[in-house]
């Protein structure tokens, strides 16, 4: 194997031909801190770099991790409008279901402190029914009359973990038939992350859902968070009882704020689960500002040019597409969607990566830690390297910034990248036990390793998993890689660090979960060279 190919599955990218995590990846310190903070009297960027802070052009899409989306105008004035004045909460948000309910055609309308709070209000809702009492004593939920909630095993992510902290057993099912046998009187909800698997005409499609749980007035929740919004909406009428929208994607209203819509009753009892009310609901605060923010994202969709702004990024997707390929050897592609959840146009601009002698990894990489910084998407396919731009968050004037930055990395001269490795400086086969620093805790994991010249693999054992490892070694620089997996949610582990004299330190690059530190030692195993007698029968004493 190609020393770019198992660097490509460990998932580091070599920058500047290092094998190790970069400082920014692994926790690196930020930018020095330049006076106070800087207030709206100041125009542009100079808020967060007067914390040190770098901004990033997005050209990845709605990632949370980057700030959503682009709040829109009658936001901004909406939320400055409401700033200032004191209202009863329960009015407030009468109000704005009533409101909302007029707007999307839906029975009613509740705004939430993001999508995921609201799947979790909605849940208490269909776990206590409204019952005060029982709300109060989520999560201790298991002598309550329904406890269970339905997930079809297409629809298990990472975003259930909001419904899951209700306290609720989740049944993950497989097909039409197991939803039929998994309903129960205990069964309090099914949920669905909207995409293909449910379309209409697939085997468990949200209209076949429907069809199973109406008739026992089972309620569904659908997530269609980085959804365009449509009026009226298209899940409502396909089945679902209440359907709930990320604020800060596609609908660019607040980043904090979620909209939910459908079943009034439902979603009475899901703001009663919500806050300002005391209960499990009350550490998801939405505040009055996000509350108007939302509404007012929700009456601008009615109004927006949808179709000038698709023309818009098509426009700063050609702007970038003519710019590079006038490098030779680079080709480009649009992608259109075929439904509503992330609705944008996407550019990749694809380029062998033995004649340009970098891939669309290491591009990524390095407009991501060097200024000006951008975030694009990079991989490969097939035999091709690739970059991918989402226009959707982009502003204007980025696309002549991407563009220039993209065409000074990828026009430059590369010396061809040699699959030459350093030789190891110690064989690291066996068994290692290692010492994980968190933050405040520590963890005690296992590495049981076979060593294949500069190639590692093995298995690894953490605090709630076993699962495989595999990783390199050159000189005395280690990689290693593997990813703990359990019905929706994950965790991926990258140890990097430098063995000597059979011990191994560094660091752990923990993903959206942060860093860790990490010292290891082979474990060695003290020799009894004796016969083993088995024994030819039953034991004759115990």
């Amino acid at each position: 194997m190609k020393r770019r190919e198992i660097i490509k599955q460990l998932g580091v990218v070599p920058v500047a031909g290092s094998l190790m995590a970069s400082q920014s990846m692994l926790g690196g310190t930020l930018g020095s801190v330049t006076g106070p903070l800087m207030t709206k009297s100041s125009k542009g960027p100079s808020i967060y770099e007067s914390l040190g802070i770098d901004t990033i052009i997005n050209c990845r899409g709605t990632f949370t991790i980057l700030g959503g989306s682009t709040e829109r105008p009658e936001v901004i004035e909406a939320i400055e409008a409401a700033s200032g004045y004191f209202v009863q909460y329960d009015e407030l948000a009468e109000g704005i279901g009533r409101r909302l309910a007029e707007i999307t055609k839906a029975d009613w309308g509740m705004v939430s402190a993001g999508c995921a709070a609201g799947m979790k209000h909605v849940t208490a809702a269909c776990v206590t029914g409204g019952n005060p009492e029982k709300l109060i004593r989520i999560p201790h939920i298991d002598d309550f009359e329904k406890n269970e909630v339905i997930i079809p095993r297409s629809s298990r992510n990472y975003y259930d973990h909001a419904i899951r902290n209700i306290g609720v057993k989740v049944i993950t099912v497989n097909s039409a038939e197991e939803m039929r046998e998994a309903i129960n009187p205990r069964t309090a909800m099914i949920y669905i992350m909207t995409g293909d698997d449910n379309e209409t005409g697939k085997p468990l499609s949200l209209e076949v859902i429907s069809e199973i749980a109406k008739p026992k007035n089972i309620p569904i929740l659908a997530d269609a968070a980085a959804e365009d919004l449509s009026i009226p909406c298209v899940h409502l009428e396909r089945g679902a009882t209440v359907v709930a929208y990320s604020g800060g994607k596609a609908i660019c209203g607040p980043q904090c704020a979620g909209l939910l819509l459908g079943d009034k009753d439902l979603l009475m009892a899901a703001w009663q689960a919500s806050s300002p009310h005391h209960g499990p609901g009350r550490d998801n605060k939405v505040g009055k500002e996000e509350m108007l923010g939302m509404l007012a994202a929700v009456e601008a969709w009615t109004t927006r040019d949808h179709d000038k702004e698709w023309q818009t990024w098509l426009g700063w997707m050609d702007e970038i597409s003519s710019k590079l390929t006038k490098i030779d050897g680079i080709t480009p592609e649009v992608t259109l969607p075929k439904g509503l959840n992330n609705r944008t146009p996407r550019l990749i601009l694809k380029w062998d990566p033995d004649k340009l002698n970098i891939t669309g990894e290491e591009v990524a990489e390095i407009v991501a830690r060097t200024k000006p910084r951008i975030a694009i998407g990079g991989g490969s396919r097939g035999d091709s390297s690739a970059i991918t731009i989402t226009p959707s968050q982009m502003r204007p004037g980025n696309a002549k910034v991407v563009a220039d930055r993209l065409y000074e990395i990828l026009s430059q001269e590369r010396e061809p990248i040699s699959d030459e490795m350093v030789s190891p400086s110690e064989d690291i086969s066996g068994h290692w036990e290692a010492d994980v620093k968190y933050f405040t805790s520590n963890s005690t994991h296992k590495f049981f390793l076979e060593q294949d010249g500069n190639w590692i693999s093995g298995t690894h054992t953490s605090e709630n998993g076993s699962q495989d490892m595999i990783g390199m070694i050159e000189g005395d620089e280690v990689v290693l890689r593997s990813s703990f997996r359990i019905p929706g949610n994950g965790i991926s582990f990258w140890f990097t660090g430098k063995i000597s004299n059979g011990e191994l330190s560094g660091s752990v690059f923990l993903g959206e979960y942060l860093t860790a530190k990490f010292a290891a030692k082979k474990v060695s195993y003290r020799q009894n060279r004796k016969k083993l007698n088995v024994p030819g029968g039953p034991p004759l004493a115990t």
